[in-house]
């Protein structure tokens, strides 16, 4: 995991690069490498060492003429330098070394090719190629400034101020000069909206668990982030498995306002019961408060589920660097594979609920993957979700929409991904967080946490600031006093139009209230029964 900025085009400052990439610095803090190449454009690299920590430095260089710089992990890198790529000599035992390889093997059609998450650019005389992963794991922003040249980055605060237009660079797709854009990820479940695969309770946990063993890749020490939801614990369950097998010890990590916030006593409880070594993190609304304009800088958004989440995965994320831990699981894709926010509920139809997955899981990229991306890269903690492996998601997402629908299941959200881990012969989780209710992060945390911060923006903003809103903000007007907060902060650090437009709010549908917040939706503490299983709210 690291920060990456290239520049394709000549004359730029080589001491303004550096500082550009510095920018991003929190992204690397291991080491930190810039190469002008003979043409003149600019790689630079912010590394967080994860895989190959002493041979590792970036910009690599393939056998000939190409460089090439990289952020995120590849899970298969092994299986293709032993595979396709055996005939070549590499210089690191880096997984990133494989992509410059793969360019020189195939040219510009190798990222499906690729399993992992990757933001990288390549860089071959005056060709190169960018390209980001299947669902935007990493983060990846392109510009062009006003002499024609392009920028490439892993956060925009290093080209914004350079580019005179810059934007989000979609996910799933590869950008060459010769090319423009092109979409590389096809997936079957994006071109039909009613699925039609069959249910395969043993398929669902088998992929699941594997997709999680493959993100356990590390030269570091890896922990996990147990909320206590069910999400988080399954994948902390089944990397207790695997650690356990190996007689290594694994670290959970969970963060609260108090001991009692309804995380926090699910997140114990799941602990105990798989033997990790836990670590519960405590903040107090005042210091969320405190870091509001600094973490609005990490993030680059201003959407209000974003900000309000990302302060507890911060302070998380600080305290578990301070451990030595460089690498985390999360949970981050479940809900949105399997419909498990609670307005999912409301659903008027099958195809309609199939419809709403898929645009979810495709627009994670701007809500909580940026969100667990830059609140733990802040702190240079690298975040990898197994939820959203790319095989996993061919199982998942297919999967009939009917069986995935609370209202066919005694209204239990995620019904399906339960059924798959209830094995009492040896059970993966308790059942009181196997089957506990869906509770959003910013709002499992404790919820004077949400109360109190719109308390605290209520007092920042005017009736008359808000009743301008529109005029002042014409793109994605804010239209409560918290969204006019966040967006002032926002356009503080980034004034320019171009920046605004980069974010996306997140609203639920199909329910009147349109905070983001789970306790919005009316279903939110109502227990149901399914058979013998109690549904839990903590």
């Amino acid at each position: 995991m690291c920060g990456i900025l290239a520049i394709i085009g000549k004359g730029k400052d080589e001491q303004l690069v550096k500082e550009l990439s510095k920018r991003m610095a929190h992204r690397g803090p291991d080491e930190s490498d810039l190469f002008m190449t003979e043409k003149g454009h600019f790689l630079s690299h912010e590394r967080l060492s994860i895989v190959d920590l002493k041979t590792g430095k970036q910009p690599i260089q393939g056998t000939s003429t190409a460089y090439m710089v990289h952020n995120g992990e590849l899970y298969n890198h092994q299986q293709l330098r032993e595979g396709i790529l055996k005939d070549y000599t590499f210089r690191t035992h880096s997984d990133s070394e494989v992509i410059v390889h793969l360019y020189e093997e195939f040219g510009y059609d190798f990222c499906d090719k690729i399993d992992g998450a990757f933001a990288f650019v390549v860089i071959d005389g005056d060709d190169y190629m960018a390209a980001r992963d299947p669902l935007g794991v990493k983060p990846l922003y392109y510009g062009l400034d006003e002499r024609g040249r392009i920028y490439f980055a892993s956060e925009m605060k290093s080209i914004a101020d350079q580019c005179k237009t810059f934007s989000t660079f979609p996910p799933g797709h590869y950008y060459t000069s010769k090319t423009g854009f092109v979409k590389y990820y096809k997936p079957e479940y994006e071109y039909y909206a009613k699925a039609d695969q069959g249910l395969d309770l043993d398929l669902i946990r088998e992929t699941l668990i594997e997709a999680t063993r493959k993100r356990l890749m590390a030269d570091v020490p890896v922990g996990v982030m147990l909320s206590g939801g069910l999400d988080s614990s399954l994948t902390s369950a089944i990397a207790a498995r695997l650690f356990k097998a190996e007689g290594k010890e694994l670290h959970s990590f969970s963060i609260a306002l108090n001991a009692d916030a309804p995380d926090a006593v699910a997140a114990r409880k799941a602990a105990e019961f798989l033997g990790t070594t836990h670590h519960e993190v405590h903040f107090t609304v005042a210091e969320g408060i405190q870091v509001l304009e600094q973490l609005i800088w990490h993030l680059e958004t201003y959407d209000i589920i974003s900000v309000r989440a990302s302060v507890p995965m911060y302070f998380l994320s600080k305290a578990i660097t301070d451990l030595g831990i460089k690498v985390v699981l999360s949970g981050e894709g479940a809900d949105e594979v399997f419909g498990g926010y609670l307005y999912f509920r409301n659903a008027p139809t099958a195809e309609d609920f199939q419809k709403e997955t898929i645009e979810r899981v495709q627009k994670l990229f701007t809500a909580d993957l940026l969100r667990a991306d830059k609140s733990t890269m802040a702190c240079g903690l690298e975040t990898r979700v197994p939820f959203l492996d790319r095989e996993f998601l061919n199982v998942a997402i297919r999967i009939k929409p009917e069986e995935k629908q609370p209202k066919n299941h005694d209204n239990i959200e995620k019904y399906i991904l339960r059924r798959a881990f209830d094995t009492p012969e040896d059970p993966f989780l308790p059942d009181e967080v196997l089957w506990r209710q869906k509770e959003q992060f910013s709002d499992g945390v404790g919820y004077n946490w949400i109360d109190e911060l719109k308390a605290y923006c209520a007092t920042q903003v005017t009736d008359e600031q808000l009743a301008g809103a529109a005029e002042e903000f014409q793109y994605n007007s804010p239209t409560t006093k918290e969204a006019y907060l966040y967006r002032s902060i926002f356009q503080k650090h980034f004034p320019q139009v171009s920046a605004a437009q980069t974010v996306r709010k997140w609203i639920p549908k199909w329910q009147e209230n349109e905070d983001p917040s789970g306790r919005a939706n009316e279903a939110h503490g109502k227990g149901v029964q399914d058979n013998a299983k109690t549904r839990i709210v903590v």
